[in-house]
């Protein structure tokens, strides 16, 4: 019984083993990718902004008492912010609270000057969506 049984399973096997189709062909021409060259710009990049740039200054109500304040009397009203960062004349400042975070740009109106807030923005603090200014503003003086 067992010689049948491996009989019939050495039949079944090779029943999936093909014969060669013939002679094989000679191996496909192997393939170098090209590289095509960038092609050259159309025009030179613009030079870079010399000289002072006026900010936009974001208007709306609300935002009075924080537009057009410095930093020090942002850090009066919301407390130690949690970031401060610079970069060229730019200032960005951070404050939070549990339900909100609040950044707040500062850029100076004339070459030169001190730096003060021309824009807010806000979210919650769990998943980023976009939140009202002024009640953030308000979360924040509130935990002050």
């Amino acid at each position: 019984m067992r010689i049948i049984a491996t009989l019939g399973l050495t039949l079944l096997l090779s029943a999936c083993v093909s014969a060669p189709q013939g002679p094989a062909g000679p191996p496909p021409p192997s393939r170098v990718p090209t590289q095509q060259p960038a092609p050259p710009p159309t025009s030179p990049p613009p030079p870079p902004v010399a000289g002072f740039r006026m900010p936009e200054i974001q208007s709306g109500p609300g935002l009075s008492g924080v537009i057009r304040e410095d930093a020090r009397s942002l850090v009066r009203q919301f407390g130690d912010p949690r970031l401060d960062v610079t970069e060229g004349d730019m200032r960005k400042l951070q404050f939070a609270a549990p339900a909100c975070v609040m950044d707040i740009y500062l850029y100076p109106l004339r070459p030169g000057g001190e730096p003060v807030a021309t824009w807010l923005e806000a979210r919650r603090a769990s998943d980023g969506a976009e939140v009202d200014r002024y009640s953030c503003m308000q979360a924040l003086r509130r935990q002050r």
